[in-house]
């Protein structure tokens, strides 16, 4: 199964996350509307992300909820038939809860930045660096993200937003 380390921080200001991804040399990818559908699986997570309208794609991972870096194991299958893939496991599963954010990507390495705009939630910043090039490398790159973006460590969130809507009710 695929890796990567995940850092996720509440971040108060979009446009200077914005500018630290472009003067450190990030590649802008575009911003995209997320809609993530989670389902209730016994293990893990399994979401169906639409991105756009466009694109669909399952995703199951796992991770531990730390607020520190941590490694989530995943996988992702592109989908053809999306919404009787929803309709499918609604009915298996049941959905546990569904997220909606405005996410603007950048590509730094083999990492990717995520500055997103949350509904009910507001702002974060989040990491993922893929491990491809060896895991002292990952957590190399996720150090020097964290100096550059200045997180501070009592912004840091240890789960998902789909944890942090369904604690809100």
């Amino acid at each position: 199964m695929p890796k990567n380390f995940e850092l996720k921080s509440h971040y108060d200001s979009l446009s200077r996350a914005k500018r630290i991804a472009r003067a450190i040399g990030a590649a802008h990818k575009g911003t995209l509307r997320q809609v993530d559908t989670y389902f209730k699986v016994r293990s893990g997570r399994l979401k169906l992300r639409e991105i756009d309208g466009e694109k669909f794609e399952l995703i199951y991972y796992e991770r531990a909820n730390a607020k520190s870096s941590r490694c989530s194991d995943y996988r992702i299958l592109p989908l053809a038939e999306p919404r009787s893939a929803r309709d499918l496991f609604r009915v298996l599963f049941g959905i546990s809860v569904v997220v909606r954010k405005k996410r603007t990507l950048f590509l730094y390495q083999n990492a990717r930045i995520h500055i997103d705009s949350v509904e009910r939630l507001g702002t974060f910043i989040e990491f993922e660096v893929v491990v491809n090039r060896g895991k002292k490398q990952a957590r190399a790159l996720m150090q020097v993200l964290r100096k550059e973006f200045r997180i501070d460590p009592r912004s840091l969130v240890g789960g998902s937003y789909s944890d942090m809507i369904r604690r809100k009710g």
